[in-house]
Parts: structure tokens; C-alpha cells; sequence
């Protein structure tokens, strides 16, 4: 294993440890402002794909981009999903 691989391996372990961490301890008033930002960054992950499109080659490499696009826009549609459902407590009844 190369020294740059392992670098990229232990930034990737400590974010994900970090973001678990940050992540379990949100409380439950603040998850639906934690849902919006996390359906802007999925777009965010659209766009790339949407630019990384134009520069792949390789049936491997469209089939990476069609499998991170699904996801994204899976993440980006049930986060707005939840996000709706979460602010409809809050609406008046009629």
C-alpha cells in the first residue's frame, strides 16, 4: 500500500468517525435543517456527475456514474420527502 492510499484511507476512516459523532449527537429539533443541507450537498453530487459525464470513458465508468446519479438523486428526493413531512407537524390544521 502506497503512502498517499494510506493518507486517503485515514482521512476517509477519520470523516466518517467524526461524522458519526456529529451525527448522533443532533438533537431532534435540528434534523430537519441537518435533512436541507444534506439534500444541497446531493446536489452538489448531481452536478458532478452531470460534469464528470462528459469526460468518461469505458462501459466502468458509466456504469459508476449511473450508479452515483441514482443514488444522489435518490438521497436529494427522499430528503425533501422527509423534510416535507417533518414541517407538516407544524402547519395548522383545518
Amino acid at each position: 500500500m502506497s503512502a498517499l492510499l494510506l493518507a486517503d484511507v485515514t482521512v476517509f476512516v477519520l470523516a466518517l468517525l467524526v461524522g458519526f459523532e456529529v451525527i448522533s449527537k443532533v438533537p431532534a429539533t435540528l434534523h430537519t435543517p441537518l435533512m436541507s443541507g444534506a439534500n444541497a450537498i446531493h446536489g452538489v453530487v448531481l452536478v458532478g456527475v452531470m460534469l464528470l459525464a462528459a469526460t468518461v470513458t469505458g462501459i466502468g465508468g458509466y456504469v459508476l456514474l449511473a450508479v452515483a446519479a441514482f443514488c444522489a438523486a435518490m438521497n436529494v428526493a427522499g430528503g425533501y420527502v422527509v423534510t416535507d413531512r417533518m414541517l407538516a407537524m407544524f402547519r395548522s390544521r383545518r
